[in-house]
């Protein structure tokens, strides 16, 4: 077959046939490629990632001095190296050798799967390692699954999902840390000789200390808008690790998988052991770039209901906290269905009966409703939305119990606790988490959502929380042999739950919520239509947690709330036209008490809220470009969304600090049709007159070059006057 045929033939991933010598393999999405050398016999090798190859760069690629690494490099017959697998066999041989047996392609709509099979050359012990690839967006998903027909069980001591090397030069990491209220916390660094590992040990959640993604910007400190960058995200829901070796090579060595640490696994003979997926994209458009891919992708094909606008809510948790009673809730829902709101959702604290949920000591597993505050019931609440004309909401922690519970007094044996040892508690002293791994325990958390679904068949949004690390080492269920895939065997009975609540309920919108957010991952977005993206509301905090965020997740998975002056957790005092406007940026919500609020304040959620839909489309499904970073420390952050034909875009401008003669830069856009002109309106507006371009036109080629000058200070009132500003423009396209 002809190169030219078999670039026409493949689409999305390209293959050379011959069978019997090297074969070079092209996998390639809309503008990316990447290259492996498959020889029969021979090892897997990397040859390139990048901007898409011509036919010609592609028949000459071996020879243009790239890489030739191993793909999946494995332990034993090159120890000194870092490796993706290192297993144990029966007989105790620790050393592994791979070789390819098979190539294999195919393709459905949207993706080209291929598949390269690898064998031990002396051992039954097989690994195939698949790369998907997708013909709309620049993303390629890689795994591998893990086998073999030996006598014995193996264990495997390291097994990484992916392996990508990137050549030295000037190349520095983007990443995001955290903690508890201070989570997406941008980290960028040259990358130097030595190891870089970034990991997660949580057990339950895994993305507040830190995130399973990172970008490489290949040119040098990271550029939002150009420079070549890669991206790579884990998509997993439990423990991770990703190390970047520089060692004496020219290349970084980077490895990303389950975190084998107390880990490791006893595969039995036919058993397949699966990889969580690795997504890669590259850009030459910068960080934002590789943002795009990565929302595009995620909106599409990996986040629930991505292609389907959010409600904006009223979260009762910041209102009332654990005092839920039947007339609280209606007033709540009263005020949110007045200012526009579309949907109400009753947090903690509705549920227990021979223990009340009145604080965080008791209750969880006894899913009852308390009746001394209910007194009408779910159904009540219902009822009430209906009357209001919302939606109706609740909060659930289905994979956790409290020690004061009729469910522990019931079931003891179904905590993670290590056995001959009284359990370390978590949240409010009392906490445990239960033991996933046991199907009966699967089917406990399955009929806390199925029961409530099934009495209450209304109810469209549910808040699934997790406060607690796994803080015990130890399974009833798993054999004793068996106890170090207790971590493992946790986060696939986890799955196993979402996947059946999903199959029953695939209209059901579910928050990921994980003590904030410690669940901002794309192993859990296809079970969840958001999540949580920090307990922390503060609108300047949230500026640079969401900022951060945003690097790999779309606004429309950001729920972002407008909540009470002084913040309930940094006990900062920010005007509510602030507070708006960063929340506008997300997914518009509310975590407030309404009746505390005056009537000029509800007015300007009102006019807020319907500006909000306007522009919802925009943020929740448009393109994002970063533009001025609040990490930058220049005094502004700012970035735009804009939609795919480019005919609305929507501008936010906040300013992050304030002193008396300070000079801000003026802020150009980006992403716009230079040929294309937008007429300007400002959103939320509080100045008594308006913005000097408000109503004007400019074409996009202007804006990219220029911008517009955005006043430090809003024209209002003396005694309205505060060292707080911020803008959203919303731009549209005027023929």
């Amino acid at each position: 077959m002809k190169m030219k045929q078999f670039f026409l033939l493949a689409g999305a991933s390209i293959l050379a046939t011959n069978a019997l010598f090297a074969q070079n393999i092209c996998i390639s999405t809309p503008n990316t490629s990447l290259v492996l050398k498959a020889q029969k016999g021979g090892e897997l090798k990397y040859l390139y990632y990048g901007n898409k190859l011509s036919e010609t760069d592609f028949e000459n690629i071996e020879q243009a001095g790239n890489c030739n690494h191993n793909a999946y490099p494995v332990y034993g017959m090159n120890c000194p190296g870092e490796v993706a697998l290192s297993v144990k066999h029966a007989d105790g041989n620790m050393s592994t050798q791979m070789s390819v047996v098979d190539v294999d392609t195919y393709k459905d709509e949207q993706t080209t799967v291929t598949s390269i099979k690898l064998k031990d050359n002396v051992y039954p012990f097989y690994v195939d390692v698949y790369y998907k690839a997708y013909s709309d967006v620049d993303m390629i998903e890689t795994w591998t699954e893990i086998s073999h027909t030996e006598k014995k069980p193996v264990l495997l001591t390291q097994y990484s999902s992916a392996y990508l090397p990137i050549r030295r030069g000037n190349v520095w990491l983007s990443h995001l840390y955290g903690s508890w209220a201070n989570e997406g916390q941008l980290a960028q660094e040259p990358l130097e000789p030595g190891m870089t590992v970034i990991k997660n040990k949580d057990g339950v959640r895994n993305s507040h200390t830190s995130h399973s993604e990172v970008m490489f910007s290949l040119d040098g400190k990271p550029q939002e808008n150009k420079g070549r960058v890669i991206g790579a995200a884990l998509c997993y829901t439990g423990n991770y690790k990703l190390r970047i070796d520089t060692d004496d090579s020219d290349y970084h060595q980077f490895y990303a998988g389950i975190n084998e640490e107390n880990s490791s696994y006893s595969l039995d003979k036919k058993e397949v052991f699966k990889t969580p997926t690795l997504a890669i994209t590259y850009s030459n458009e910068g960080l934002s770039g590789v943002s795009r891919n990565f929302h595009k992708w995620g909106r599409t094909y990996k986040l629930a209901h991505g292609d389907k606008e959010r409600d904006i809510l009223l979260n009762s948790w910041e209102g009332v906290y654990f005092d839920i009673n039947q007339k609280g809730m209606d007033q709540m829902m009263e005020d949110i269905s007045s200012m526009g709101g579309e949907l109400f959702v009753m947090d903690d604290g509705w549920f227990g009966d021979k223990y009340p949920r009145n604080n965080d000591t008791s209750s969880l597993g006894d899913w009852v409703v308390d009746e001394k505050k209910l007194p009408e019931g779910i159904d009540g609440l219902i009822r009430d939305a209906k009357k209001h004309g919302i939606k109706f909401g609740i909060w659930i922690e289905p994979e956790m119990a409290n020690t004061t519970s009729e469910l522990y007094e019931k079931h003891p044996e179904w905590i993670i606790k290590s056995p001959q040892r009284e359990p370390v508690l978590g949240r409010g002293g009392t906490q445990v988490v239960l033991d996933l791994a046991n199907p009966e325990v699967q089917n406990f958390a399955f009929d806390i959502v199925d029961n409530l679904m099934t009495k209450y068949p209304e109810i469209a949004y549910i808040k699934w929380d997790a406060n607690m690390a796994i803080m015990n080492h130890g399974s009833n269920y798993l054999t004793k042999d068996n106890q170090s895939h207790m971590y493992i065997e946790y986060h696939k009975g986890f799955e196993k739950v979402c996947q059946r609540i999903r199959e029953k309920y695939p209209d059901l919108v579910i928050q990921a919520c994980a003590s904030g957010g410690g669940r901002a991952n794309y192993g859990y977005l296809p079970y969840f239509d958001e999540f949580w993206v920090s307990d922390n509301t503060d609108a300047l905090q949230r500026v640079y947690m969401q900022w951060g965020t945003s690097y790999f997740f779309p606004a429309i998975a950001m729920a972002s709330h407008i909540s009470a002056a002084p913040n309930h957790q940094t006990f900062r005092t920010i005007p509510l036209k602030y507070r708006i406007d960063v929340a506008m940026s997300g997914r518009l919500g509310m975590e407030i008490q309404p009746k505390n609020m005056t009537d000029e304040e509800k007015d300007l959620c009102r006019k807020a809220i319907a500006d909000y839909k306007k522009i919802r489309p925009v943020v929740q499904f448009g393109n994002i470009y970063r533009l001025i970073s609040p990490y930058d420390k220049l005094g502004v952050a700012s970035l735009m969304y804009i939609s795919d034909v480019k005919d609305k875009a929507v501008f936010y401008w906040w300013k992050t600090e304030h002193f008396v003669n300070q000079h801000l830069p003026r802020v150009t856009m980006a992403g716009l049709d230079p040929e294309k002109k937008y007429k300007v309106m400002e959103l939320n507006r509080i100045d008594n007159v308006p913005l000097e371009f408000e109503g004007k036109v400019f074409r996009g080629a202007y804006l990219m070059a220029n911008g517009l000058e955005i006043p430090y200070n809003h024209k209002v009132d003396y005694h309205k006057q505060n060292d707080y500003s911020s803008r959203v423009l919303y731009l549209e396209e005027v023929k």
